[in-house]
């Protein structure tokens, strides 16, 4: 089996991740998450482009399709599994990361089962996502190096408050509604720092 010109053969950690210069496509409807992952792999000099949702996605990637795609699954509009499908269309030897939210483990794998490459839970940086393309890479019955540590049930209920807000664009009001909790212990929550993994 030929290698991968596309990835070198490990990084300063030991991983196999993109080589340097790779376009890599981040995609996700959130500004934040998509623009400080974007800027990391820049940062580690990687070609980057960004898009909002499916169509400006579409057209970021005419006559130039990217090697490597970071994509929301969630966002208004054409899902990012719907995007999964259409940049393998596209491009079959594309390879695709999924970021996904508390609660949607389920369709990552669905995602998975389409042809992206791995999941991430969100919120991920650059290294998280380059992790995931290097995990993704190996043999399917070669054990992962990596040690999978569940989050604290108290982390993970701050992730899933923070999807929830982001979702209710910032608003507290709507987010406490959608949670089930008086706004007022929403914001004594979100005053709190994130807990520790």
């Amino acid at each position: 089996m030929q290698p991968d010109p596309l990835v070198k053969n490990e990084d300063a950690t030991g991983k196999r991740c993109p080589a340097e210069g790779a376009l890599i496509l981040v995609v996700d409807d959130d500004e934040l998450f998509r623009e400080r992952p974007a800027r990391a792999l820049r940062d580690r000099r990687y070609e980057v482009k960004t898009a909002g949702g499916f169509d400006e996605a579409l057209s970021v990637c005419e006559g130039d399709s990217p090697e490597y795609a970071v994509i929301d699954l969630r966002m208004p509009g054409r899902s990012g599994m719907e995007l999964v499908q259409e940049l393998k269309r596209i491009d079959p030897s594309t390879k695709i990361v999924v970021l996904t939210g508390y609660g949607s483990i389920a369709t990552a794998i669905e995602a998975i089962r389409i042809g992206a490459t791995y999941y991430v839970h969100k919120p991920a940086d650059a290294d998280d996502v380059l992790a995931a393309f290097a995990r993704g890479d190996s043999p399917p019955l070669e054990p992962s190096s990596m040690e999978y540590r569940a989050p604290s049930l108290a982390r993970a209920e701050w992730e899933h408050i923070n999807r929830v807000l982001s979702d209710c664009g910032g608003n507290v009001s709507e987010a406490a509604r959608r949670l089930g909790i008086h706004r007022r212990s929403l914001q004594r929550k979100l005053q709190k720092y994130p807990p520790a993994d």
